[in-house]
């Protein structure tokens, strides 16, 4: 009997027109995916392998004197290793083997490699990751390896950084190794505290401590850290303490702090060339003697502290002239404007000003201090006497505040902040009574210029010299100025814009140390007083400040070889009466969730609402 169905199966499209069939209407196909089938298919596999069904291979597994023996399916382990692929589809003689042994390897571990080929699940924890990522590259199961490094990764801490970017480099896990390194560089103070560091090589120091991408506040802390190291172990480690000393930026070691370590760092006593080669450059240092600029560690930025636009500010935000970017940091304790800020040993320190509002209108004495790492704020010893539109400068590690105003007295007095003790003491006074200054360091003196007194507005210039507790006068500016802004290159002093009693200025002279001179320097784009200016890679930045038109949010950039300036980019919020200052970019994970902020309309204010009367 001729039976239909054993008519040749068809095996292309046009072969279906043999076979009767209802008629359809139109004409094309329709494709379908079961988007769970690869995951019913896998879990069907795992239950063929614990049943022991179609299994195709025995894996002996061995490991100190124990074997645990899988039985499982050569086409699943190859799917998803490499490894198993080539042993099972090449010349190898596992090909065709029904049992194939792994050497050296735990159980455990391959346990979890096998299920998770069966699975597409992994769990690991911190006793057991460091061997189930050594089997998954053993094995070329990569997506298990990256599970591993993911893990290690959310779980670095000082104390097992060290061990694991150790780690990461002999298996070749790149990324691992390269986030372990930033969070060393990130965290170099905290990891120079572990017994892991104290591990260390000389040649791996070396290599760590030559980096510029390492996060430190000052290079005190590089130094300590070497001098520790090598007080772990004096007597066999001794001999490389000068080398480390050239991979320190000795030239960035603050004066004071290097005075310290020649009187009583006991390494040094016991090391007389690396003594040696620290005093003399001690005496360069005392001697003002051009000393070579030293590198900066991390990437720095400029922030911007407070300021004023219709009311005191309390924001903090830093500019990252490289990315053309600002950062949202935290904000100040108290809204703030007309402050001083500087920068000691890497953290950001804000001086006087003042909170003025429709509410509130208080002259501060406050101190406070801004630490890059941690994104947070402190108190430190106040001022004396409250200290509105302060000038602030930096000599030989100790604050200065100079002049500035509380109510309707302005101030000619000078005050002197000590680290070590927190405690602010006057030093011999200005000879006449400067708000709103511009002040700056230069050659271990600090120079003031212009400013007002509450009836004139100052061109002149004075110089104090710590060392002798005095004042001495300078040639006058070409200008008269107060709000202006004052920066130190080289030997020169920058003055940039202020206000003259009649209108804001765009002018800008420069003040020559050694031939005490002023000459006039190109002018810039906007008319400016009450602005931000400060020195980034070797140019002088000026941000916001107030003219006639109102506050400006533009910020411009003086370029010092071809005597031009040009536009930069805008603040989020223009502003004027902030606090500038540069050091090094905070760190990541401490900073706010950052939002774009909307610019607010520009807005006028009158010189009276201003405080332009000054």
């Amino acid at each position: 009997m001729h039976c239909p169905l054993r008519k040749k199966r068809p095996t292309r499209d046009a072969d279906f027109s043999a076979i009767a069939v209802p008629s359809m209407r139109g004409s094309g196909y329709m494709d379908y995916t079961i988007e769970t089938h690869a995951s019913r298919s896998l879990k069907a596999m795992d239950e063929f392998r614990h049943h022991e069904m179609l299994c195709d291979l025995v894996l002996h597994v061995t490991h100190r004197d124990r074997t645990v023996d899988f039985k499982v399916h050569k086409v699943v382990l190859a799917s998803c290793s490499p490894y198993f692929r080539a042993m099972f589809t090449s010349s190898f003689k596992e090909c065709h083997a029904s049992e194939i042994t792994l050497p050296d390897v735990c159980p455990l571990v391959v346990e979890r490699l096998i299920d998770f080929a069966y699975t597409s699940r992994i769990t690991v924890g911190e006793k057991c990751v460091l061997h189930v990522l050594l089997a998954a590259r053993r094995f070329q199961m990569e997506d298990v390896a990256k599970a591993c490094c993911d893990f290690l990764t959310k779980h670095l801490e000082p104390a097992n950084v060290i061990g694991i970017a150790r780690f990461a480099e002999e298996l070749g896990c790149t990324e691992l190794y390269q986030q372990s390194r930033e969070y060393i560089n990130t965290h170099f103070n905290e990891v120079t505290k572990v017994d892991e560091f104290f591990s260390l090589s000389h040649c791996q120091l070396l290599e760590l401590i030559s980096q510029d991408s390492l996060k430190v506040l000052c290079e005190s802390e590089v130094y300590k850290a070497c001098t520790d190291w090598v007080r772990w172990d004096v007597e066999g480690r001794a001999q490389y303490l000068h080398a480390l000393l050239n991979a320190v930026r000795i030239y960035a070691l603050p004066p004071k702090f290097l005075k310290n370590q020649l009187l009583s760092c006991p390494i040094l006593s016991k090391a007389n060339s690396c003594k040696d080669f620290l005093s003399k450059i001690f005496q360069e240092m005392i001697l003002k003697i051009p000393l070579p600029p030293a590198p900066q560690r991390g990437m720095q930025l400029i922030y911007v502290a407070g300021g004023y636009r219709q009311h005191s500010l309390a924001n903090m935000e830093a500019y990252d002239p490289r990315k053309n970017t600002w950062l949202k940091l935290a904000d100040m304790g108290a809204p703030c404007s007309g402050l001083g800020a500087c920068v000691l040993f890497g953290l950001l320190y804000t001086v006087g000003g003042r909170n003025l509002s429709l509410q509130h209108n208080t002259e501060s004495s406050a101190l406070c201090c801004y630490n890059p790492m941690t994104n947070q704020w402190s108190q430190h010893a106040s001022l004396n006497i409250p200290r509105n539109r302060v000038g602030v400068g930096v000599v030989d590690g100790s604050i200065y505040a100079v002049g500035g105003s509380q109510g309707s007295t302005h101030h000619n007095s000078v005050e002197r902040w000590d680290q070590e003790s927190n405690c602010w003491s006057f030093v011999c006074p200005m000879s006449v009574a400067r708000l709103g200054a511009g002040v700056a360091a230069c050659g271990g003196a600090l120079y003031v210029v212009g400013g007002y007194d509450g009836q004139n507005r100052w061109n002149t210039a004075e110089k104090y010299q710590p060392d002798t507790n005095t004042w001495h006068q300078l040639a006058p500016m070409n200008s008269v100025r107060s709000g202006l802004g004052l920066v130190c290159v080289d030997s020169y002093l920058y003055a940039i814009g202020g206000y003259d009693g009649r209108t804001q200025q765009c002018s800008m002279e420069r003040y020559s140390v050694v031939r005490d001179l002023w000459e006039p320097m190109a002018s810039m784009q906007h008319c400016r007083s009450a602005h931000g200016v400060t020195l980034y890679q070797g140019r002088i930045f000026v941000l916001g400040g107030f003219n006639q038109h109102g506050f400006l949010s533009s910020v411009e950039c003086y370029c010092i070889e071809s005597n031009e300036w040009t536009y930069v980019t805008d603040m989020p919020v223009g502003r004027s009466g902030m606090g500038i200052a540069v050091t090094m970019e905070p760190c990541p994970g401490n900073l706010p969730e950052q939002e774009e902020e909307e610019e607010e309309e520009e807005e006028v204010e009158s010189r009276k609402e201003h405080g332009l009367k000054r």
